[in-house]
């Protein structure tokens, strides 16, 4: 039976059954779920009419990138809501549930960081991007890990709030500095937390001016009485906020906390734009580039959905763009009645044109509804102009983006190859390179990255559990995860490297060559990729005997090769760590008494690594029955192995 053949007859089954569904679709608001011919989810969308938007799909041309979502779907579900507002929620969930790969998705590691004042005893400040039901205070987001670690730092200055993860025996050099108040010796009230803990919150909600204005009180009254040095210390402060806040660009009137988004779409790809206004004053922004496969201004909502699910420090205000508001009125006229339902009559307009999708003002309305802060759609005026910033930075951001590629790919694709021709090869477009990482022969892995026309093909990438190999031996290692690679391709007639690359010298690419040619009857060239004293990419070895190729170092061919060398190395380190940190947390918490397999599970599963386990207080532990004498057992335990 020809392949292509059954696949199509497949489709054609699947799409018969697709038609009979799509006639049954309801006239309600709801979310919609894609499905290819595994069952997997593969796009999660919304609308406030199921049978329009669901039928869009099927019916009419697509461009290309949606043309590659349709061409994947097989089947479908849906989901009847009450209101706009539970479709959009319920699209949130069903995307962090589900991953589709169409979808835009807010992966955790790009959450935002936030400051945190811990709720203990003896509070601390800490950075933080895990916010966790534990009654502390959480201030942010932030729109990067330095942003927040900075002002940390200042206020770590101004405040005495202890600083040790762990309550320290004696006063250390915090205390001698006046940046503690030394708790672990001396008796502290909790009227003074109360006080500072009253003026962090008040300087991180926006309060600066009035901070200021305190230090420079008190900074007067120490030189008046001739305390310099108390006097030189207050300045600084000063100086500091100062520096922080240089960077804001506008201001408004009402001191009002907002968050202004804007987006730009081009070429499949989306970048959203967001700037955080505190107190009225612009301080920071962040922008998010990727690639997006449904309507433009849905997909765009879901973000701003996500954004806001995990996201405890809300502002007053939230300004949106138009579905497809083109007007620049930057007159500096005054703004009319600018609320979501004021602009029914226009969205509904907009959307009569095509499928019906959660258009802007049923996003803005459900936003409301969800979050309790008011959502604008701004047509003109100041918050226009901050909308249209917010727009222009996504624009240029986003051409930047394309710039970048462009110039990568004219610069990979031509290293690989001229790297082609300086080995003797009439053709060098994908290459597959392999490293071994163990620590004493324990928990041997390898790992392979794939990298075609110079470019990493991450979903190529593969990891080895080592099995037969005992001992740190290197080219035994090899030759196992050479011949499991390539039997493999011959079996399922996969595609053939037009290189293999490995790390290491003469040993390890004669290991390689052996197997390839002696057992499996494949000539493929082997490279390998030396490294000098500084474990840092030296020279490329080919052929049998291996010679080195002669490689300018600072030539785009060996800025490829280290890549690669990089790449793989990573990989395979990572892989390694994975598997040893899985046995050492079972290892560390299984040495404890009264710590069975039952409480180990609850343990990781509820604080989520070993990590936080040891960074937590006796509180944290009461909600899963553990009393205080068993948490001060496991947090001892765990910090006592770590020093």
């Amino acid at each position: 039976m020809n392949p292509h053949l059954e696949e199509e007859r497949e489709k054609e089954k699947a799409m018969e059954g697709i038609r009979h569904k799509l006639a049954l679709l309801p006239d309600l608001p709801g979310c919609y779920l894609m499905k290819n011919r595994d069952g997997t989810i593969i796009y999660v969308g919304k609308a406030k009419i199921l049978k329009n938007r669901v039928r869009s799909y099927f019916t009419g041309s697509h461009d290309g990138k949606t043309q590659r979502l349709v061409s994947d779907i097989r089947d479908f579900e849906y989901i009847v809501t009450g209101s706009n507002m539970e479709a959009l929620i319920l699209e949130c969930n069903l995307i962090k549930t589900h991953h589709p790969k169409y979808n835009v998705l807010l992966k955790d590691d790009k959450t935002f960081p936030y400051i945190k004042i811990t709720n203990e005893r003896h509070p601390r400040l800490e950075v933080t991007r895990r916010v966790l039901k534990d009654k502390a205070k959480y201030f942010g987001p932030y729109p990067n890990a330095y942003a927040a670690q900075q002002t940390k730092k200042l206020l770590d200055r101004m405040y005495p709030l202890r600083k040790c993860n762990v309550m320290p025996k004696e006063v250390c050099l915090y205390y001698h500095i006046g940046q503690c108040l030394a708790p672990c010796e001396k008796e502290v009230g909790n009227e003074v937390y109360d006080q500072m803990i009253q003026e962090i919150s008040s300087f991180l909600s926006g309060g600066h001016e009035e901070i200021k204005k305190e230090l420079q009180r008190k900074m007067h009254e120490a030189a008046e009485e001739l305390n310099f040095e108390r006097a030189k210390e207050l300045r600084d402060q000063i100086m500091n906020i100062d520096a922080l806040m240089e960077k804001q660009k506008i201001t408004t009137a009402d001191a009002k906390d907002r968050d202004v988004f804007g987006y730009a779409v081009d070429k499949g790809w989306m970048c959203v734009q967001i700037l955080y206004m505190r107190q009225g004053k612009m301080i920071e922004r962040h922008a998010s580039v990727f690639p997006f496969f449904g309507e433009p201004y849905s997909d765009f909502l879901s973000f701003v959905t996500q954004y806001y699910s995990d996201n405890p420090a809300l502002p007053k205000e939230i300004l949106l763009p138009g579905e497809s508001d083109e007007s620049n009125d930057a007159d500096g006229s005054a703004e009319p009645q600018e609320s979501a339902e004021s602009l029914q009559t226009e969205a509904n307009t907009v959307n009569e044109e095509g499928p019906e999708t959660l258009g802007a003002v049923s996003g803005a309305n459900a936003l409301t509804e969800w979050l309790g802060v008011k959502t604008l759609l701004p047509q003109r005026g100041l918050k226009r102009q901050m909308v249209k910033m917010a727009e222009d930075n996504a624009r240029v951001a986003l051409e930047e983006k394309f710039r970048l590629i462009e110039r990568d790919e004219v610069r990979t694709s031509g290293a690989a190859q001229n790297l082609g021709a300086a080995i003797g090869l009439e053709r060098l477009s994908r290459i597959e390179a392999f490293d071994n990482s163990n620590i004493q022969g324990a928990n041997p892995v390898s790992a392979m990255v794939v990298f075609i026309d110079g470019k990493p093909a991450k979903k190529e990438y593969r990891k080895y559990k080592v099995r037969t190999v005992q001992g740190p031996d290197d080219y035994e290692t090899m030759r196992e995860v050479i011949r499991r690679r390539y039997e493999r391709v011959l079996k399922e007639n996969l595609p053939l490297p037009d290189m293999i690359v490995v790390d290491g010298g003469k040993g390890q690419i004669s290991a390689a060559i052996d197997v390839l040619e002696n057992e499996l009857g494949l000539f493929i060239p082997v490279g390998g990729l030396v490294k000098d004293a500084k474990h840092r990419t030296a020279q490329l070895m080919v052929g049998d005997p291996p010679q080195p190729v002669s490689l300018p170092r600072d030539s785009q061919e060996f800025y490829l090769l280290q890549r690669i060398q990089d790449e793989v190395h990573r990989y395979a380190i990572s892989f390694h760590r994975e598997l040893r940190g899985k046995s050492m947390v079972v290892s560390k918490l299984d040495s404890i008494p009264g710590i069975g397999e039952k409480r180990r599970k609850l343990l990781l599963k509820h604080f989520g690594s070993l990590k936080k386990i040891k960074e937590a207080s006796v509180e944290d532990f009461r909600p899963l029955s553990i009393g205080d004498k068993l948490a001060n057992e496991i947090i001892n335990a765990l910090r006592d192995e770590e020093s």
